[in-house]
């Protein structure tokens, strides 16, 4: 089983570290804007949630391109899109319920994480621990316990 980028939105201090390496590992910039994940915030709750690519086990991204630029690199999992192949029609972009898939300007392509071909950056500075690179089996029994901790929460504070 391959690995898994997972997201600990508890520890997310929404500082935007992963943003501005991702942007600059992939454009050589300091730009946020052209990083492939995003830190949605919401100020009023104090709640902050990194989002990227899920590279899904069939990913609608790949379902709609007609170029057949979105590829899965064997290697890593990572769900890719093949610069080559890519004809800039961004249904992709429109497919994905993640909003995943980037348009890039300069290159009327479109782009999204590739895990950094297996070592991704946002994980290396994300001191807080909210990005992990885990296997996948390890991420699902994380996510259980997590489930059965938050029920167990809800549960006291019902019966309490």
């Amino acid at each position: 089983m391959g690995k898994y980028l997972k997201v600990n939105h508890e520890k997310c201090t929404a500082c935007r570290r992963c943003e501005l390496v991702c942007s600059l590992k992939r454009s050589g910039e300091f730009n946020p804007a052209k990083a492939c994940l995003s830190v949605a915030t919401f100020l009023d709750d104090d709640f902050y949630f990194p989002v990227t690519c899920q590279h899904c086990e069939e990913p609608l991204c790949q379902k709609v391109c007609p170029a057949g630029a979105v590829v899965r690199n064997e290697v890593t999992g990572a769900v890719e899109i093949d610069q080559d192949r890519c004809i800039g029609c961004k249904m992709c972009i429109m497919a994905c319920p993640f909003g995943a898939p980037v348009s890039v300007p300069e290159t009327g392509k479109v782009t999204k994480c590739d895990l950094c071909q297996g070592e991704p950056e946002c994980v290396s500075f994300c001191q807080w621990g909210a990005l992990e690179y885990v296997e996948a089996d390890r991420a699902a029994v994380a996510k259980r316990r997590e489930v059965a901790r938050r029920l167990m929460d809800v549960l006291r504070e019902v019966a309490g």
